[in-house]
């Protein structure tokens, strides 16, 4: 494996972190084919890909030869076994949750050829349980990317205490490819980032709750204060607070009741309050 002879990829998922990973690998020059059951996703996917170039060509942050090289680069499909065919890469970003990852992984082990990386975007869920299942766990890494994609440097290369070092050093080299800082974390629950930024994130939630300050104030002390680029309660309306959710009990089960959610993220997540997606979160997105 060697990232730089990594010419064709898929992206399964289609949602904001697939979309926004197929646009990264087109940028580096890799044919990139995303994949979705949901065929509408995979077209919203690419006109949100050609949406984000647009304005980076607008604010002369790429240039329109790279929009449309990294455009020529795309394909869309909602049929697998076609969007995984014959590529070195595949990049898993469906929902976090764990039977799926590991239904698809395991078709991915016996579809694909032992040279193909197969990587996951999970934030928190093991990786040695997802791989455990393709019969070649040493060919799968975690590469967990951040929201937005194409503008956040850091990636996280998780690795299995069945990770092969050509699999890890080859995500590594990949993200580097890709404009990316990459860092090397164990298997372990939450990683580094996950684990972190949610502590912060949680906390930040019980001093809403309990009157200490707005949203809005809390999220500026960490900006202003601690020269965080984005406060902990903005970023979890754009992560989604169903998904912040869904990471907190797993970690409360994981690692005990430090991340036990409190309950105004629970009544949010019910009342369909998730972030941004929605429309509303602990802002109002709706303009």
């Amino acid at each position: 494996m060697n990232a730089n002879d990594i010419q064709s990829a898929a992206v399964l998922g289609a949602g904001t972190m697939g979309h926004g990973i197929a646009q990264v690998l087109a940028m580096s020059g890799i044919a990139t084919r995303l994949f979705d059951v949901d065929s509408a996703a995979v077209d919203r996917g690419i006109e949100a890909i050609g949406k984000n170039l647009q304005k980076g060509v607008e604010k002369g942050k790429v240039t329109a030869e790279a929009c449309d090289d990294a455009l020529a680069k795309l394909s869309g499909s909602n049929v697998m076994s076609s969007a995984v065919d014959g590529v070195q890469l595949v990049v898993e970003a469906v929902p976090e949750k764990l039977e799926l990852k590991q239904q698809i992984f395991e078709e991915l082990g016996q579809r694909l050829r032992s040279g193909v990386l197969l990587a996951t975007n999970t934030s928190s869920l093991p990786i040695t349980k997802i791989a455990e299942v393709t019969q070649a766990p040493e060919r799968v890494v975690g590469m967990h990317f951040f929201n937005p994609v194409h503008i956040m440097k850091l990636v996280e290369v998780v690795e299995t205490d069945h990770s092969s070092d050509e699999a890890v050093r080859c995500a590594m080299d990949l993200a580097r490819r890709m404009g990316k800082e990459p860092i090397r974390v164990k298997d372990a629950p939450g990683f580094a980032s996950s684990r972190l930024g949610l502590v912060i994130g949680l906390e930040a939630m019980r001093m809403v709750e309990s009157g200490v300050a707005s949203a809005e104030d809390i999220d500026k002390a960490m900006t202003l204060g601690y020269g965080f680029p984005m406060g902990p309660l903005k970023l979890t309306d754009l992560v989604g607070l169903d998904v912040r959710l869904s990471i907190a009990n797993f970690l409360k089960e994981e690692l005990g009741p430090g991340f036990e959610p409190p309950r105004i993220l629970i009544d949010k997540v019910e009342r369909g309050e998730l972030g941004k997606k929605s429309g509303k979160g602990f802002y109002d997105w709706s303009e």
